[in-house]
């Protein structure tokens, strides 16, 4: 199956949590992505934690300007299927607020695309519309469809993917089915090749990331895709 609606997402946190917890990405990372989507004519879909967006509102709003999609990555970026049911909704409610000052907000992600079942209600009952929290690479089990009131769409392979060789990453991109949906984080946009971070979080990592981002969006346009917004799927799938 060609695919013909190709999304761009964004997870905006500190750098490579659980690990570091600092904001080299936010700073040094985001002007490198932001100037490439400008360059390429993409708009993303930023899913934003509420703790960036408290330490760095001017980006937020710089985002919005951009056209790209505000949307929720949580507040601090903890896995909710570690929390109780009511440190969950506080995590999603609180970021809410804080995204909710600046924009419309109605797309989700989980952070480590981790979001109990459980969770799907409360984003429906604080009005989301869409939620990105499943990974294909995760489980065969991911699927769109609508559960509680809020349509999943799954991202369809790990962020690091699109720093692989271009041969195996171009091979994996056209096996890919509509939607398809890729993500990255700014801290891939620094260099941490010398460090002693985890391999898939610092192989390839800084301008050659940049690159690779540039590469997969050549790859979806040269098959003819059409680049959207998460926002924008929900309608787009009502619409097939």
């Amino acid at each position: 199956m060609t695919v013909t609606r190709a999304f761009i997402t964004v997870d905006v946190e500190p750098d490579c949590p659980p690990y570091l917890w600092t904001w080299r990405g936010i700073d040094e990372g985001m002007p490198k992505l932001r100037r490439l989507l400008d360059e390429e004519q993409v708009r993303a879909t930023m899913f934003v934690t509420g703790q960036v967006a408290r330490r760095s509102p001017d980006l937020i709003r710089q985002l919005i300007a951009d056209g790209h999609e505000l949307a929720c990555h949580g507040d601090t970026h903890r896995r909710l299927s570690a929390l109780d049911a009511g440190g969950r909704h506080r995590e999603i409610a609180d970021s809410t607020e804080v995204l909710r000052a600046h924009a419309e907000v109605v797309s989700f992600r989980a952070p480590n695309l981790d979001l109990p079942a459980t969770s799907l209600p409360t984003l429906h009952a604080l009005g989301y519309t869409v939620d990105s929290s499943e990974g294909r690479h995760k489980t065969l089990r991911a699927r769109v469809g609508v559960v509680d009131g809020v349509l999943r769409v799954p991202v369809s392979v790990t962020s690091s993917t699109l720093r692989w060789p271009a041969a195996l990453r171009d091979a994996v991109l056209g096996r890919l089915t509509d939607p398809a949906v890729v993500f990255v984080h700014p801290w891939e946009f620094v260099d941490w090749r010398q460090t002693t971070l985890r391999l898939d979080c610092r192989f390839k990592t800084g301008d050659l990331a940049i690159e690779c981002v540039r590469d997969t969006i050549r790859f979806f346009r040269n098959r003819h895709a059409v680049f959207g917004t998460m926002r924008e799927c929900a309608t787009v799938l009502a619409a097939a």
